[in-house]
């Protein structure tokens, strides 16, 4: 029985190129969401921005793993292999895990009314994430993984650096997708 848990679930290509994608376009509508209900300007004044907020940083999650499930399934059937065994089974509890436990941050912290700590709490538990699923072969995502948690240092020290980062972030795991193809 082989193990596929490498081959079925990567952030290798195509799929680090929609999450990169998916995170950079979170970041500048969520920018344009605030700016311009700062404005006063916003074109959906009956929304509020918090529940815009929330629903496009659900819409990235639904894309990442939408992404990530989708090529794996190719990939196991490409191989003849089943998609889930013990390893990719315990990998996507320990991923659906990570996200909770991302969400729960977020939102702990937006209730408490610490806005200026969302993004620098958001990379660095995504640099956790990416630390966690990384293995002897991919030491590659140590890099990715290293760049989101500077990033998260940047923000706590530049609270407005938060859409700068996200930008980066979303170019960084763009361009990791085009280096590191299948």
């Amino acid at each position: 029985m082989t193990d596929n848990f490498k081959i079925n679930f990567s952030l290798k290509g195509v799929v680090s190129i929609i999450i990169g994608i998916a995170i950079f376009t979170a970041g500048y509508l969520i920018e344009i969401i605030l700016n311009n209900f700062l404005a006063d300007k916003s074109s959906v004044s009956n929304l509020s921005p918090e529940i815009l907020i929330f629903a496009i940083t659900f819409f990235v999650f639904i894309i990442a793993t939408a992404t990530l499930f989708i090529t794996g399934k190719r990939h196991a059937k490409k191989i003849e292999t089943p998609l889930f065994n013990a390893k990719t089974k315990a990998a996507t509890k320990k991923y659906f895990l990570l996200i909770i436990i991302i969400f729960a941050a977020l939102l702990l912290l937006f209730n408490l009314g610490f806005i200026n700590y969302l993004a620098p709490t958001f990379l660095t538990l995504y640099g956790l994430l990416l630390f966690v699923f990384k293995n002897k072969e991919r030491k590659n995502l140590l890099i990715l993984s290293g760049v989101s948690v500077l990033l998260a240092v940047m923000c706590f020290l530049i609270p407005s650096y938060w859409a700068s980062s996200l930008s980066i972030l979303g170019i960084a795991q763009a361009t990791y997708g085009v280096v590191v193809k299948e």
